[in-house]
């Protein structure tokens, strides 16, 4: 199922003056080191005896219907309801729902790790840590008290379409794309519907400054809103080449046999982590539990690598052999905290800019 959210979100609006979400301060509790915890059978039994949950995530519908058929035919009696939509508006439903004492949603997924910053400081979240998280994941993709850990990596790669762009001619960086030959033929995502073009926004105005973004500005850039859609308007040839979008998205259009070709840029490629989490008040805790627990395991993590083109930081997950390693490509840093306290700004400057 589709969210359809309207309105762009802020994320002082939403956690502000609500008693349900935040205590008054954003002061985080000092809490004992979480232990790391297995799928059990009583874990299982009490899923099943629940026997429903509910999946907020900001991953291609298509993809999030397929590891919900995953997980429910590794533990039938389980079902599992998908509500998709992008990152910046899941953020938005829950604070709204929170607000209003409405706790719909299980799990959270999110493009944008400052909100799983945000939700912690909001006392949102579950302290849960699954087993092969503790076991496997690098320390800087799980959170100490055990309340998230990073999902899913993508990056976000410029990308072009080969049938209107040969290779020599293609852009090798950002910067490139200031070149008056690519007026009118550029598609980007909004930082204000997107957690992954948040994020990639935020790296790159870090990096290169804000002046890109005026420059890129004037290239009568079509806009779209989820980072899974710009690589279809190259694909579909409405647009030569994209400036943000979802590396994973590129990658499941290139196994089609569609004419698009990623490109790493020498600047460095923005890094976005896509962290899950249990929401402290699921209705289904047990359900939550044992899909985020099952959705950490190796297996799990492989099946987002081979249906949704996904990187995992588990490592005994095979990445892609057609695709570049990620350890040879130069990646811009992810700072979720930063993002956590710009993303306002950010979305309003955008705004200004870009006049959308």
């Amino acid at each position: 199922m589709t969210s359809t959210l309207r309105g762009r979100p802020t994320r002082r609006s939403v956690l502000a003056g609500s008693a349900a979400i935040a205590t008054g301060s954003f002061s985080v509790q000092v809490r004992a080191a979480p232990q790391a915890q297995k799928i059990t059978p009583a874990l299982i039994e009490a899923a099943k005896k629940e026997g429903k949950l509910s999946w907020y995530t900001s991953v291609d519908l298509p993809v999030a219907e397929k590891i919900a058929k995953a997980f429910e035919a590794a533990y039938p009696g389980v079902s599992m309801k998908v509500e998709r939509s992008g990152a910046e508006r899941i953020f938005q439903r829950i604070g709204q729902e929170y607000q209003s004492k409405i706790y719909n949603c299980d799990v959270v997924n999110s493009s944008d790790a400052a909100h799983l910053i945000i939700w912690k400081r909001a006392s949102m979240l579950a302290s849960f840590l699954p087993e092969d998280v503790a076991k496997y994941f690098p320390k800087e993709h799980w959170d100490p008290d055990g309340m998230y850990a990073s999902w899913r990596v993508t990056l976000s790669p410029i990308a072009y379409n080969t049938s209107q762009v040969k290779a020599e001619d293609a852009p090798k960086g950002f910067n490139d794309l200031l070149d008056p030959k690519w007026v009118g033929k550029i598609v980007k995502a909004h930082p204000g519907y997107s957690g992954t073009i948040m994020t990639a926004t935020q790296q790159l105005s870090r990096d290169l400054g804000w002046s890109y973004f005026e420059k890129l500005a004037k290239q009568k850039v079509m806009q779209v809103q989820s980072a899974a859609d710009p690589p279809k308007k190259v694909t579909a040839g409405e647009r030569a080449v994209m400036a943000d979008g979802t590396e994973y998205m590129v990658n499941l259009l290139q196994s089609r046999g569609e004419p698009i070709e990623e490109v790493y840029a020498v600047e460095g490629t923005p890094l976005i982590t896509g962290p899950s989490a249990v929401l402290a008040r699921a209705a289904n805790p047990n359900a939550a539990r044992l899909f985020y627990a099952w959705s950490m395991t190796a297996e799990a993590q492989q099946l987002n690598v081979e249906v949704g083109a996904l990187r995992s930081v588990h490592p005994l997950v095979r990445d892609r052999p057609e695709r570049k390693k990620l350890s040879d490509i130069k990646t811009l840093r992810e700072d979720a905290a930063a993002v956590a306290d710009q993303a306002d700004d950010i979305k309003a400057r955008y705004l200004k800019l870009f006049k959308v």
